[in-house]
């Protein structure tokens, strides 16, 4: 609680992280950062620029953690498959990290490392410093994408199993899906994920392979959905 009488708590940046770390992302608010450290809401704004700042100063800290391991003989699409699936787990150890990159990225230091340690990964596999960094953002994004809806169901864990046995059931029961339905065969999340996110990044990489310059892969890409 606030203290209500005497000398103000004195407080740091470093407070403020390890209470906000403490709450997770998900739970973050001025107000339950200032509760945790005892202070009022008030005194955190000598230290951040309210809840954009403060989410700022926690995501970052969790960013800074992200070591991207990184074979070098791999080519770039096992080394993107293997960037992407290494993002995927590390959002989906820390809740609430997942909306915050996809919001806005990135904010601050440690997402700026990241991206310049993706680039960096892809100029020595034969990219531009532009390129690399277009094609690390669009398999980024492809990873958060599925991160986030893992995210929102583990949200609502409560009666999902029984959520998602209903529709298997109603859509093996449906005379125009029951057959189809009943040949598919049955594969975990992380294997879904590996398989898609790796159809996803051959894509990719055709369209933008090593030395292409960035006009050229956007004019590629603008062909491909046009069909031409």
């Amino acid at each position: 609680m606030a203290r209500t009488g005497g000398r103000p708590r004195q407080i740091e940046s470093a407070d403020i992280v390890r209470a906000g770390r403490e709450l997770g992302l998900r739970n973050l608010s001025m107000n339950a950062v200032a509760a945790r450290l005892g202070v009022s809401s008030t005194a955190l704004y000598r230290h951040v620029d309210g809840r954009w700042g403060l989410e700022r100063l926690v995501g970052e800290s969790l960013l800074a953690e992200l070591d991207l391991r990184d074979a070098p003989g791999d080519g770039p699409v096992p080394h993107l498959l293997s960037t992407a699936l290494q993002l995927r787990a590390f959002l989906l150890r820390h809740p609430g990290l997942t909306r915050y990159v996809q919001t806005l990225f990135p904010r601050g230091e440690g997402g700026r490392r990241l991206l310049a340690t993706a680039a960096e990964s892809l100029v020595r596999r034969g990219y531009s410093t532009e390129a690399g960094i277009v094609l690390s953002a669009a398999v980024a994004s492809v990873a958060i994408g599925y991160a986030a809806t893992e995210e929102a169901q583990f949200e609502r864990v409560e009666g999902l199993d029984a959520q998602r046995q209903d529709v298997e059931e109603a859509l093996r029961s449906d005379t125009r899906l029951g057959e189809a339905q009943r040949a598919l065969p049955t594969i975990d999340a992380d294997e879904y994920v590996r398989l898609w996110l790796g159809a996803a990044i051959r894509g990719f990489v055709e369209a933008a392979p090593p030395g292409r310059p960035v006009d050229e892969i956007r004019a590629a890409l603008r062909a491909a959905g046009e069909g031409q």
